[in-house]
């Protein structure tokens, strides 16, 4: 007892030694968190960085047989084969217009579906139709292309069920699979259908994180509950609906090739409103195997998702610094 006395004392006569046990605690406490962080960073580097040496492909005549350092050079003419082909205009149109769409419809819906469950007083009740609308995030695209099928061609191409509807109604049938012009729309409502629940459960997290005291300060003050999910829980949504902007405008520019091509697949008639630069890519590396051509589109993708995300981030800096992420 005696000893720990003098010690403190000691420490507490010389500033110097107390100031060096605090830094050899902090040390040992900063060991602890870089072994704790070190397969995380290993596996970023590896799997993310390390194939980013990949990318000297874009600027080369690659062909296997000399490799990625042997292909020769050539330079930016990769770029230019896609740029200057007829369809490159029209893809990146595409592309950007259904990445539109399908942000604002996916954060749109999500805003609402979370604002409506939390609405629902009963547990189990909320439960269900949480489990319900979040179902479709799992359901794989080439069972949705069998679904879409159904609904607007039927088993032999003709009719399906929105077909047998419209007759109901003495309305005339589309042929959908001939009919370019709905088809952003219907990708719109496809990815409504498999986000919307997704994005919901992101919402509805930030939802209970709203102080109670703020609802019943609304309630106090005679507010309806359509009143307060309007003036209360939708501005207190707009930093994580600004997040979730700022990510997916990163994403602008890729387009959802999974679906996309499991709906639409080689059907050229549609490529005029549906084709975006994955399908291209995709197109082109299956049919002329040209990797030096997909992988400068690849690279096109990359940086102008990184600009734009800088971009994004720079003006929610500028206008909501309150919901920017730096």
């Amino acid at each position: 007892m005696s000893a720990d006395l003098d010690a403190a004392t000691n420490s507490l006569a010389d500033p110097r030694t107390a100031r060096s046990g605090n830094r050899q605690k902090r040390r040992g406490r900063d060991y602890g968190l870089v072994l704790l962080a070190a397969p995380a960073v290993i596996l970023l580097v590896v799997f993310a960085y390390g194939p980013m040496a990949g990318l000297i492909v874009a600027f080369q005549d690659f062909n296997v047989a000399d490799g990625v350092f042997g292909s020769p050079w050539a330079g930016f003419e990769n770029f230019e084969f896609f740029f200057t082909s007829g369809g490159a205009g029209r893809i990146l149109w595409n592309t950007l217009f259904l990445n539109i769409l399908f942000l604002a419809a996916t954060l749109g819906s999500g805003v609402l579906l979370a604002i409506m469950l939390n609405e629902i007083r009963g547990r189990v009740t909320k439960r269900f139709f949480q489990s319900v609308i979040f179902v479709p995030y799992f359901v794989s695209p080439i069972v949705v292309s069998i679904f879409l099928q159904a609904f607007l061609a039927g088993p032999s191409g003709r009719g399906g069920l929105v077909n047998d509807l419209t007759d109901v109604f003495g309305l005339p049938s589309i042929s959908w699979y001939t009919e370019p012009g709905p088809w952003p729309w219907i990708l719109t409502v496809v990815k409504v259908w498999q986000m919307g629940g997704y994005m919901s459960v992101i919402f509805l997290a930030a939802i209970t994180a709203i102080p109670e005291e703020v609802y019943e300060a609304g309630v106090i003050d005679g507010a309806s509950r359509a009143q307060m999910a309007l003036r209360i829980t939708v501005p207190l949504l707009k930093p994580t609906a600004a997040i979730l902007l700022v990510l997916g405008v990163g994403r602008i520019f890729y387009g959802d090739f999974g679906t996309i091509y499991a709906i639409v697949g080689d059907n050229g008639t549609l490529f005029s409103t549906t084709d975006v630069i994955d399908t291209y890519v995709f197109r082109a590396l299956r049919t002329i195997g040209d990797f030096g051509t997909t992988a400068a589109i690849g690279l096109f993708q990359s940086v102008i998702g990184f600009v734009l995300v800088v971009a994004a981030t720079l003006v929610q800096r500028r206008y909501a610094k309150e919901t920017s992420l730096l």
